[in-house]
């Protein structure tokens, strides 16, 4: 048990700090978002996982040869009223945070879905009083905005792309369907599930420099991956114009994140933050030069390996705190 929280600490450290910091510098996840994408997930849950468990597992050694076996030692000690004699200070200062670290990101998962959740709600009410259907599709509106501006509200079978007059008059056809394509993919792909779970991770451990860079990146990358859905059936040349316009015109409204939309301000519906689909100016930077500058796919070796270590990170945890339990 006390090298199995000791490695599982090492493991935790090592995802939470360098690993994070390496992945953010690293130019090769323009060449496959996707994967990239499997590795910052692979990355935040083994090392919530492996800072949870050590933790535990060192609470629990004194009173168990495995995971298993020590939390039915504390299940009969909070049961049955047993002793507690055997587990020290440290021991139970251990037990207490991996109980609260626990229930802190539960909590703020929770709270934070909910959040975006009802500022969703108003921001559909006040659409459903200030925009107007579009002809480009039944899940489309259009607002009065002098700016350049386009984003994608989620909502399951009530999910929408809204656009701009300024966005409308600004684009040729094919920018338009370019733009139209991108916001629909982040709808598909679901892309707000994985912005809300990073923007509730960097809530929950504000302290923590790499749940920054995590959230940056993931950012980015679903603007990637959104950009490679427009390039199916648009030209590189088509997309760049349509985010070069777009972009002119994120800086303009303010508030809050693409999944989180504000709601009114004065007579005027507020936008979103980056609502005009290219986000903040380093992530248009990177897509342009992405497109400008386009590398290789990464080889079909070397992804089948990034996949392999989200595996084994996935995996190493897990198997220090179970099979041991089940061996047992």
């Amino acid at each position: 048990m006390f090298w199995t929280s000791y490695f599982l600490a090492v493991l935790a450290i090592v995802l939470a700090w360098p690993v994070p910091i390496l992945l953010s510098r690293a130019h090769w996840p323009a060449r496959d978002p996707f994967t990239a994408m499997v590795l910052w997930q692979a990355i935040g849950l083994a090392g919530g996982l492996s800072m949870i468990g050590a933790m535990l597992v060192y609470g629990l050694e004194p009173v168990g040869d495995n995971l298993l076996a020590g939390l039915r030692a504390l299940a009969g000690m909070v049961l049955f009223a047993a002793p507690t004699t055997a587990l020290g200070f440290w021991h139970l200062f251990a037990l207490s945070a991996a109980a609260l670290l626990t229930a802190h990101l539960v909590f703020t998962l929770l709270l934070t879905y909910y959040k975006i959740e009802r500022q969703r709600r108003r921001h559909r009410e006040l659409l459903a009083l200030l925009a107007s259907p579009s002809d480009d599709g039944p899940g489309t509106v259009v607002i009065n905005h002098d700016s350049p501006v386009a984003y994608c509200l989620p909502g399951g079978a009530r999910s929408v792309t809204v656009l701009s007059d300024g966005l409308m008059a600004a684009l040729e056809p094919a920018e338009l369907r370019a733009v139209l394509i991108h916001e629909n993919a982040h709808l598909t792909q679901r892309h707000h599930l994985l912005l809300w779970a990073f923007a509730a991770w960097r809530q929950a451990l504000p302290w923590l420099p790499t749940t920054r860079l995590a959230q940056e990146a993931v950012n980015s990358l679903i603007e990637m991956l959104a950009d490679d859905v427009a390039l199916k059936t648009e030209s590189k040349v088509t997309l760049i114009k349509a985010i070069a316009i777009v972009a002119s015109g994120s800086a303009a409204p303010q508030g809050a994140a693409v999944v989180e939309p504000a709601g009114l301000a004065g007579a005027s519906l507020q936008l979103p933050d980056g609502a005009g689909g290219a986000g903040p100016a380093s992530t248009t930077a990177s897509r342009v030069s992405r497109l400008l500058s386009p590398q290789p796919p990464l080889a079909g070796g070397l992804r089948a390996a990034v996949l392999a270590v989200c595996a084994l990170l996935l995996a190493m945890p897990t198997a220090l705190l179970i099979v041991p339990g089940l061996l047992g």
